[in-house]
């Protein structure tokens, strides 16, 4: 890969971030070793949380949201009888309570009572829109406006350890869960408060942080070799079907026309494939046998 052009070249990188930095800088960072024009992250990290972060560049960007989408992985260590402004350790102290003497069977019980779907308030320190202002940026000035309930759905919620103040808990959500949301409204149930203290995202759309390389890691690769650690761009969407085009179909769908592509149910995406297996990008079937282009990505050749 190290005499591929990094002007042409796209893929996804899979950054353990670590704690202490903004998913953004995290990002910058990883993009100037790796000399990439076009740089974007599939769901940011609070700079207290760790863990897989993946980042697509060049026309690899164009498919980042379908793993904004995915299902994520958490494990979190949750600090109970205190809680924060922020919801995490980052945060200024609002309370203290005194934290109760907690059976397995009862805690058991109220972590089911998270599972599934449920509905959310957003935390103000997030990076969603009131009104065209960051809930962030309000909360900096001490403005708390009203934030109306999100479903998500948390798959399940595994008791991984506990202490007399103090749960880890590995969590399985949807796209839009905020754990730190999550472990405030856990510690309430409890009567106690709880806190975001350590964070960890350890998988997202398949993808396991066993996988993924830290800055420090990349830092000490020579050029080539940190290019070598790019995922080609349908890595993300791989638990798709596939779709294979001739070189004249190809041509029409890289050009955005609906093309004989197989057999699919209607919106099915698909990955859609050019001659020699290169990859064009995603496709939408109409169930009648024809794939609509939705995301259509640049080749490294315009042979395909």
């Amino acid at each position: 890969m190290g005499a591929i052009s990094t002007a042409t070249l796209s893929g996804v990188l899979l950054l353990d971030k670590g704690s202490g930095m903004t998913s953004n800088s995290a990002l910058q960072r990883a993009r100037k070793l790796l000399d990439m024009r076009k740089a974007g992250h599939t769901g940011s990290l609070d700079p207290l949380a760790s863990g897989i972060l993946p980042l697509c560049f060049n026309e690899a960007t164009k498919l980042s949201s379908y793993l904004l989408d995915s299902d994520k992985r958490y494990r979190v260590l949750a600090r109970l009888g205190v809680t924060t402004d922020t919801g995490d350790a980052d945060g200024e102290v609002r309370s203290r309570t005194p934290v109760p003497a907690l059976d397995e069977p009862a805690l058991l019980t109220v972590l089911a009572g998270f599972t599934g779907p449920i509905l959310q308030v957003p935390p103000m320190f997030s990076a969603l829109k009131h009104r065209g202002k960051r809930l962030y940026e309000l909360a900096r000035k001490g403005v708390e406006v009203e934030r109306p309930p999100r479903p998500v759905t948390v798959f399940d919620i595994e008791l991984a350890g506990r202490g007399a103040d103090y749960l880890e808990l590995d969590v399985h959500c949807s796209k839009g869960t905020y754990i730190r949301t999550l472990v405030e409204d856990i510690g309430h149930a409890l009567g106690c408060g709880a806190h975001v203290e350590v964070l960890r995202r350890t998988t997202v759309a398949g993808f396991s942080v066993a996988q993924a390389v830290t800055l420090e890691q990349l830092e000490a690769m020579a050029p080539a070799d940190r290019l070598d650690c790019l995922r080609p761009m349908d890595s993300m969407v791989q638990h798709w079907p596939a779709a294979w085009l001739d070189a004249g179909t190809a041509r029409l769908f890289r050009h955005g026309q609906a093309v004989e592509g197989g057999d699919f149910p209607v919106g099915e995406l698909v990955r859609v494939y050019g001659g020699g297996g290169v990859f064009l990008g995603i496709g939408c079937s109409d169930g009648k046998g024809r794939i609509a282009p939705r995301r259509v990505v640049v080749p490294w050749s315009d042979d395909a």
